[in-house]
């Protein structure tokens, strides 16, 4: 059990949750008018990532998309117009790792291949993670299954719409993937503790295996359904239909190019492993995840066309992190990979602006290539760069507005759109947040009134309370659970 870490998340949970209480309930957004369709963004520094810097910019939102990035823009006349006289304008930032959103859902800890689940079976658009992730400017996210297998479960990208439908919130035009993990987290068997038996891999060499052995099923699966859709396609009349395996249908669309691959790594042996089975099995590897010994081999990951998705100054928490280094990023920048940060955490998500400006402190990555960290280059490891991560007219309207240059310590996120719709004001979540605050206050002083006035009735069938423990001592089961 990691004490420290478990006092510290509950500390920042605690300090958190009034923002997030602040969130619009279903009902509450049902009572809302309709949101402008049409907003004008005006007098901003507008950085859109892919054109450059705009000063005494505009923006015009229309019908969820940006219709117009430039000077002088004008709307017609049922625009809400916003003047962001001395704030920034940047792209929704996206978060290429995360498990926001699917509470008790994240890893199946069963087999080592756990290919047929898919993450997107189970997410919860009420979860309070999607409205802090918000507030830190983030309007996309890559929910990922866990790292208990060496090939898990089918991921999910997400629009943070807090509360809607999860059609709407699931992101239709983000290509399908799936997580892979190697080092530690699949090989200690017993992951998830609770008696479970023993379970292959326990070495790293066994977790190399099970992901060869699980294509090579893959391969051969596809060869039979290739016959057959010959043999149906020539009208051989004797061609029987193969039995479906949903284990390997995702493998197959790997093998096809049909599905992106995400793996959970740590050390240049490991990674090194998976870029040679990329390579003996003719798939491709989309983000080598959190990878902090990816600037040992830099080169070949480069080589390897695979994306890094990485912490910008995290490690040193468990023997495989031990190695990692701030300057990770700036050295896989300048080796040609594409780079993103992430989260892997609900906490952090909204400050990966932050880490985007550690970017520039540590190995003096330029800040416009700072800023795309956090921006179009995980919407391009996604695949879905064509229609977010930069602010061009055309793309859909996941724009944020911030206080300050959003690499600056001071900046906060006060207004963030996602497909045009105004999911976040900082104004009105404060506002929402003190009433709540006063709201709880009155509620509390009305029980302990109440308690006064009227003494509770006692229950006869109540259990005796439980033995206060001799030693004075209070004792803990709960170990926070982390991905890591």
């Amino acid at each position: 059990m990691n004490t420290t870490r478990t006092h510290r998340t509950k500390a920042v949970v605690a300090a958190v949750a009034l923002l997030a209480s602040a969130g619009a309930s279903v009902t509450a957004r049902a009572q809302q008018p309709a949101a402008p369709k049409e907003y004008l963004i005006q007098n901003a520094t507008v950085m859109t990532v892919t054109k450059g810097v705009i000063e005494n910019g505009s923006v015009l939102i229309r019908d969820g998309k940006i219709a117009q990035v430039g000077k002088n823009l004008k709307g017609s006349a049922n625009a809400t117009v916003i003047d962001a006289a001395g704030k920034f304008v940047t792209p929704g930032v996206i978060d290429c790792h995360s498990h926001i959103a699917v509470d008790g859902s994240v890893n199946e800890g069963s087999l080592s291949v756990t290919s047929m689940v898919r993450v997107a079976d189970v997410i919860d658009p009420t979860d309070s993670g999607i409205f802090i992730g918000l507030s830190g400017g983030v309007t996309a996210s890559n929910i990922l299954h866990g790292s208990a297998n060496a090939i898990g479960g089918q991921n999910a990208v997400i629009k943070m719409k807090p509360n809607r439908p999860v059609d709407e919130v699931i992101y239709k035009n983000a290509p399908p993937g799936i997580k892979f993990a190697l080092g530690e987290n699949p090989k200690r068997s017993n992951f998830g503790g609770g008696g479970a038996p023993a379970r292959y891999p326990r070495t790293r060499m066994g977790v190399e295996d099970v992901i060869r052995e699980a294509f090579t099923k893959a391969r051969d699966y596809k060869a039979v359904w290739d016959r057959y859709n010959a043999d149906v396609k020539v009208g051989k009349k004797t061609a029987v239909l193969p039995r479906r395996d949903l284990q390997l249908e995702p493998l197959v669309e790997v093998l096809e190019g049909k599905r992106l691959v995400h793996s959970h790594c740590y050390r240049a042996d490991e990674i090194l492993m998976l870029i040679r089975v990329a390579r003996d099995f003719k798939f491709r590897i989309a983000t080598f995840q959190h990878v902090l010994e990816g600037y040992k081999v830099a080169k070949e990951i480069a080589a390897a066309g695979a994306g890094a998705s990485t912490f910008q100054d995290y490690g040193g928490y468990k023997v495989e992190a031990f190695d990692a280094t701030p300057y990770n990023t700036a050295i896989m920048w300048k080796a040609g990979i594409n780079v993103s940060l992430n989260s892997d955490d609900g906490e952090r998500q909204r400050r990966l602006n932050t880490d985007a400006a550690r970017a520039v402190r540590y190995g003096g990555v330029p800040e416009d290539e700072a800023l795309k960290m956090i921006t179009i280059n995980p919407a391009k490891q996604l695949g879905i760069d064509r229609w977010t991560g930069s602010l061009e007219a055309g793309k859909d309207a996941d724009v944020v507005i911030w206080s300050a240059h959003p690499l600056s310590a001071y900046a906060v996120a006060e207004k963030v759109f996602v497909d045009g719709q105004l999911e976040f004001d900082r104004q009105t979540a404060v506002r929402d947040a003190d009433a709540r605050r006063a709201e709880s206050a009155r509620l509390v002083e009305q029980e302990k009134a109440d308690k006064k006035a009227k003494p509770a009735a006692t229950n006869p069938d109540a259990p005796a309370p439980a033995p206060k423990p001799k030693h004075g001592l209070h004792h803990d089961d709960g170990c926070e659970g982390g991905e890591q």
